[in-house]
């Protein structure tokens, strides 16, 4: 029989955590290796520090210190960036120095979808998943420009196993299985709002939950993988969310921005629609690039707008960012490591007779570290924009907004708007939406040009269109990889 030992024992004791290990008599031996292992990876004086700061205020600094920030406009030929970014971002594809980060860690529970959300069958007309469709448009960078963009997955623990095994049974998608890398984002354990002490979710298990999205960055280096990118020879990891089909994947004119302006970290930027719209804030605070989340900003800020009558806090942020990999090196080691967040939460439990517990208001505490939270530790940054209906349509809802119905009628849009582009008649609907299915494989062509120098002169479109490699086709006889 498994004996707890005496260094934990104490350790447990000392910070009025010892409450975890009621019942440890009844738990079977692979259960008490388990509490075991989740009691050591748990920094209990971090935990300890974190819930006496619970009560501390965020506050935004003086009003005259947050200012618009300063944008990159590729379409403005006069700008000295987009003039020769496109060649700098392309060179460095070539040189096989970019890597490509997705944050894959949810399920998709909000869309009744009880799978990692990378799973979730989106394309229009093939039901390809998330996780094709991205996979797809690396595989058509490394066919362009002849070296790998290696593709990091950061999953979590509950959805890991089920997503290598999805891209194990589905070939990687035509990516080489080794560059296809795999890590984990940590965990933090959630605690009693009233006292401070860990919750359990069941006899032996306490409850954690994913450290946010500021998590990917921490967990790459933890795992070891920053440290191989380096040894390889890559300089800018390309950080984006798997629920937008629509990113432009290690974009060559945003890595050009970035590395003509020597920056640390880039950021791309969308107009907000309204000031009530749910984006982050991409601003200036002291001179420093930072994010206010929408929350955050004061509704008399938000609606702020200039002598052109445009709002002055115009650029959300779809999160979309180039980090420089000696950045991501600085920020998460040693003393500049990212910041938590405390968040009040609803945690179901088990209490002290071991009955279950379903709260029906904030009853615990959960510790997340965000993202955006390194971008003002950047000396050298630069911010692009780019279009919602060109490249964020995030999946979200299961009905409205950012739900199945409207990610695939914007992969439909775009698709319809690469073709108009490349002279092909598209028929819409009166609000302008394309009117038919449509979409286009990124091996086919992974942007509009590709696909206007592909399109076979009088091609129609009479029904639901996709377009796959090696030739145009209609729906069924598509190929999938």
């Amino acid at each position: 029989m498994l004996s707890m030992p005496g260094d934990v024992r104490r350790r447990l004791e000392e910070h009025g955590q010892d409450h975890v290990l009621r019942g440890w008599d009844r738990l079977s031996d692979d259960e008490r290796r388990g509490l075991l292992e989740q009691v050591r990876a748990i920094d209990l004086e971090e935990v300890k520090r974190l819930y006496e700061q619970r009560d501390r205020a965020f506050s935004l600094p003086a009003p005259e210190l947050i200012t618009p920030i300063p944008v990159v406009r590729p379409a403005d030929e006069s700008h000295p960036l987009p003039r020769e970014a496109g060649r700098l971002g392309e060179e460095a594809l070539r040189q096989g120095q970019v890597a490509a980060l997705v944050v894959a860690g949810g399920q998709g529970s909000r869309l009744g979808f009880e799978h990692p959300k990378g799973m979730f069958p989106i394309g229009p007309v093939t039901n390809k998943s998330l996780f094709q469709i991205h996979a797809e448009k690396l595989l058509a960078l490394r066919r362009r420009y002849g070296k790998a963009v290696p593709f990091l997955i950061m999953t979590s623990p509950d959805n890991d196993a089920e997503t290598r095994g999805f891209f194990r049974e589905h070939g990687y998608f035509g990516l080489p299985a080794h560059e296809v890398f795999f890590f984990s984002q940590g965990t933090m354990p959630a605690v009693d709002l009233a006292t401070g002490r860990l919750l359990l979710e069941k006899p032996g298990r306490i409850f954690t939950s994913p450290n946010g999205h500021g998590g990917s960055l921490t967990a790459l280096a933890e795992s070891g993988l920053l440290d191989r990118l380096r040894h390889r020879g890559i300089r800018q990891v390309f950080y984006f969310q798997v629920d937008n089909p629509l990113v432009k994947v290690a974009d060559p004119l945003f890595l050009g921005c970035h590395r003509a302006a020597r920056a640390e970290v880039s950021s791309k930027v969308v107009p907000k629609k309204d000031p009530e719209d749910k984006l982050g804030n991409m601003v200036l605070i002291d001179g420093r690039c930072a994010m206010i989340e929408y929350s955050d900003l004061p509704r008399g800020m938000a609606a702020q707008r200039d002598e052109h009558g445009r709002l002055r806090f115009w650029a959300g942020s779809p999160a979309i960012h180039i980090f420089e990999v000696n950045f991501l090196a600085r920020v998460t080691r040693g003393d500049e490591h990212i910041p938590f967040h405390v968040a009040r939460k609803k945690v179901p439990h088990i209490d002290q007779s071991g009955a279950a517990v379903e709260p029906d208001k904030p009853n615990a505490l959960k510790f997340e570290m965000f993202v955006f939270d390194v971008l003002p530790r950047a000396d050298r940054w630069t911010v692009v924009e780019t279009s919602r209906r060109e490249e964020f349509e995030p999946l979200k809802n299961a009905t409205g907004p950012d739900s199945p119905a409207s990610v695939r009628q914007a992969i439909s849009n775009l698709a319809g708007d690469w073709l108009q582009g490349a002279g092909v008649a598209v028929p819409r609907l009166a609000d302008g939406n394309v009117a038919v299915p449509l979409e286009i494989s990124p091996l086919f062509a992974v942007d509009a040009a590709e696909l206007a120098a592909k399109m076979p002169r009088g091609f129609k479109i009479d029904g639901p269109t996709h377009l796959e490699e090696p030739s145009a086709t209609k729906e069924g006889t598509c190929s999938t990889p």
